[in-house]
């Protein structure tokens, strides 16, 4: 026989199994990537994040995104049967191209989901030929 705080762990764990995988993938920040004529658009889900938790880099042609979030002391009252939320960092990392900078890309962070727009990468154009003069 279970002992009584046991059984109550258990219901809660078998009443909620059917919606959490055994595997945690908490920081996978889940991203689609559209195509569009004039580039494309990747929209970040950040669910439970504040626009001041993220912050973009763009070096060496990778545009990384960086989000970090603290546990709330006051939320932590009481004792968890269960805890799925994500506390903590988290990054991820998009090669972009080198012709692309950080003028080139918008942001805008709504309803827990992060948008970015980056236009094609262009291809960089063949300097024009120069030669040198020859003095003699």
């Amino acid at each position: 026989m279970l002992m009584p705080s046991l059984i109550g762990e258990r219901l809660f764990d078998d009443l909620f199994d059917f919606a959490v995988p055994r595997t945690h993938t908490t920081n996978a920040m889940r991203t689609d990537i559209r195509e569009t004529e004039q580039g494309y658009e990747l929209d970040v889900d950040l669910p439970g994040y504040k626009k001041d938790d993220l912050k973009l880099e763009l070096k060496d042609g990778y545009l990384t995104i960086n989000a970090e979030r603290s546990s709330d002391s006051a939320e932590n009252a009481g004792r968890y049967v269960r805890r799925e939320r994500f506390y903590g960092a988290m990054s991820r990392s998009f090669y972009v191209g080198d012709n692309i900078t950080q003028e080139d890309i918008r942001a805008k962070f709504q309803d827990g989901i992060l948008r970015l727009s980056l236009p094609k990468d262009k291809p960089k154009q063949a300097e024009e030929k120069k030669y040198i003069a020859i003095e003699g």
